[in-house]
């Protein structure tokens, strides 16, 4: 019987540090994740784009980084921040710019686009995307109706409180085992020990999650085929 559900699970913040890079490479050659969204501005970038090609099968996308916030006193504060959200000509500009870069590390287009903590959600960046996806002919993050993304496996509640059970095995078996039919996206922001910052604790717990043995005898069980942004079903 052919499969009827696909899932990619897809690295966010490739090239932001080393852990990261070692974690998201771990995890794709030992466990299963199958593509990874590349964070161009940050000096590790480099070593992941030389990562991505000796390894062409892990399809490697955009992940539009305009800045990072953090929850401090119930408060989300900048930790950085590249371009106001608001300013429609910076972002065309930037998101160019990112491209450009992109091609420059990896020697093509990106796979598909997404962005650090969603931010292209907001308009007027989603417009942006959704054109500049268009024109490129690769899917945009949650705004594809070919791939359902899927976001519940994560280690923080909304207001930045940690949220281990969302990381766990337990859990990851459940997204997965409930997947509809189609393509479905399935989050994941591994690293290793080094990692530091605000997410560093649970992207090693991820990391060990993404590589349990368990999971490829699980998938093929459910009939679950994995695949990456490269060979979507068609």
């Amino acid at each position: 019987m052919a499969a009827t559900r696909y899932v990619i699970i897809n690295a966010d913040d490739f090239g932001q540090a080393p852990g990261i890079n070692r974690g998201i490479e771990q995890a794709h050659e030992r466990g299963v994740v199958t593509s990874a969204s590349l964070m161009v501005r940050w000096p590790h970038a480099i070593d992941a784009a030389r990562y991505a090609l000796d390894h062409p099968e892990l399809s490697v996308g955009l992940h539009v980084d305009l800045g990072e916030w953090y929850v401090r006193d119930g408060e989300w504060k900048p930790l950085y921040l590249v371009v106001a959200d608001d300013d429609e000509r910076s972002l065309d500009a930037e998101l160019t710019k990112q491209i450009t870069e992109f091609v420059r590390l990896v020697g093509r287009a990106p796979s598909h686009i997404d962005s650090h903590q969603h931010v292209h959600l907001k308009e007027p960046l989603r417009s942006i995307v959704i054109s500049t996806g268009s024109e490129l002919g690769v899917p945009v993050r949650m705004c594809n109706p070919t791939v359902v993304y899927e976001g519940g496996f994560y280690g923080q509640l909304a207001e930045g409180e940690p949220f281990p059970d969302g990381i766990s095995f337990n859990n990851l078996y459940r997204i997965l085992d409930e997947l509809d039919d189609g393509v479905t996206e399935v989050a994941c922001h591994p690293g290793d020990a080094t990692c530091a910052g605000p997410y560093a604790a649970e992207r090693f717990d991820e990391l060990q999650v993404l590589c349990d043995t368990r999971l490829p005898a699980l998938l093929e069980a459910a009939g679950i085929m994995r695949c990456n942004f490269n060979t979507l079903p068609t």
